[in-house]
């Protein structure tokens, strides 16, 4: 059958309209990855994320979550997220700022001293638009931050204030911003992977380690430390990025949503992680292990050493500072 060009034309005019509703209708699976074990609170975030999208859009986009770094760390996720084999990631600020020194100023020690306050700092319009950078830095789109708790020094000896650190071999997570700050207090950094950590300091390979309260219990160092210091210095946020590829690739109407289910899981991860935080503090406190203070007067100049260092590879530090200072 034969049909007339004005058919033709009104047939690829209707089509044209419908194409964005087709485009919307069609059914996805979104992978995930991350490096975190089951049952932390990023995992729990991305699970909630998973059944959030597939409640809302009635099974059309649907989630897998691939945790423990089922598809490699962190860097090799980057790669498959840039080239699109990954579509979605919740990634470590600190290999993310190993790529980007921009986005690396979060990580800076004391912009903020509580967790309650990265809570607030991590939704500030400042903190969120770091991800601006991603798209042409990494391939990627940021979404929105989670958080871990501010972190403390966990050891084999009895720490007091800033200046026991010195000397100690202390594992710690190898971003350059880390390195940096107990470079300067005169730590040596030893990076050792996280499964060997507990062994690490009961067989004096380390002195002790520094790391969030929440990873912390759930890995027992308590039982291999003589004291706990709690820095109130830096803390580690995780971005939820996208592949930019898939993210071109989908309907405006879906990249809606997914943003909007993103936020709405990352603020309840935020929320809840600062609301449970002084339950492991008392967690910590029941042990046998005395948990200490940095005092706020010990730190100005550890901050004017490190800024020295980092605001010429990210001015950006100076305006998160100044933002920190108002939560």
């Amino acid at each position: 059958m034969t049909i007339s060009r004005r058919r033709f034309l009104a047939a690829s005019a209707a089509a044209s309209v419908f194409a964005p509703s087709l485009a919307l209708a069609q059914a996805k699976e979104l992978r995930l990855g991350l490096i975190t074990p089951n049952g932390h609170s990023w995992n729990k975030a991305a699970l909630k994320l998973a059944d959030q999208l597939k409640e809302e859009t009635k099974g059309r986009l649907t989630m897998t979550v691939f945790h423990s770094g089922q598809l490699g760390n962190e860097a090799a996720m980057m790669q498959q997220l840039q080239t699109g084999a990954l579509d979605m990631g919740f990634i470590q600020a600190a290999e993310l700022g190993s790529r980007v020194p921009h986005i690396a100023a979060i990580n800076a020690p004391y912009i903020v001293r509580s967790t309650p306050a990265v809570a607030k700092f991590v939704r500030h319009p400042a903190a969120v638009k770091l991800f601006d950078v991603l798209p042409a830095e990494t391939g990627t789109i940021g979404l929105g931050w989670g958080i871990t708790g501010m972190r403390a020094v966990f050891a084999v000896k009895d720490l007091n204030t800033l200046a026991d650190i010195k000397g100690m071999k202390l594992r710690i997570n190898p971003t350059p911003v880390y390195r940096d700050f107990y470079s300067s207090l005169g730590a040596a950094p030893t990076p050792i992977p996280t499964p060997q950590v507990f062994d690490a300091m009961s067989n004096g390979q380390v002195d002790g380690l520094e790391a969030d309260l929440e990873f912390s219990w759930n890995q027992r160092f308590d039982k291999v430390s003589k004291s706990i210091l709690q820095m109130n210095a830096v803390f580690m946020p995780m971005a939820a990025v996208v592949s930019g590829r898939v993210w071109q690739s989908l309907p405006a109407a879906d990249k809606e949503l997914i943003t909007k289910a993103v936020k709405s899981t990352l603020d309840a991860q935020i929320d809840e992680l600062a609301a449970g935080e002084p339950a492991l503090i008392e967690n910590f406190k029941g042990t046998s292990v005395p948990v200490r203070q940095v005092a706020v007067k010990d730190t100005e100049a550890v901050i004017a050493e490190f800024d020295k260092i980092w605001l010429p590879k990210a001015p950006v530090l100076a305006e998160l500072r100044k933002v920190g200072a108002t939560i």
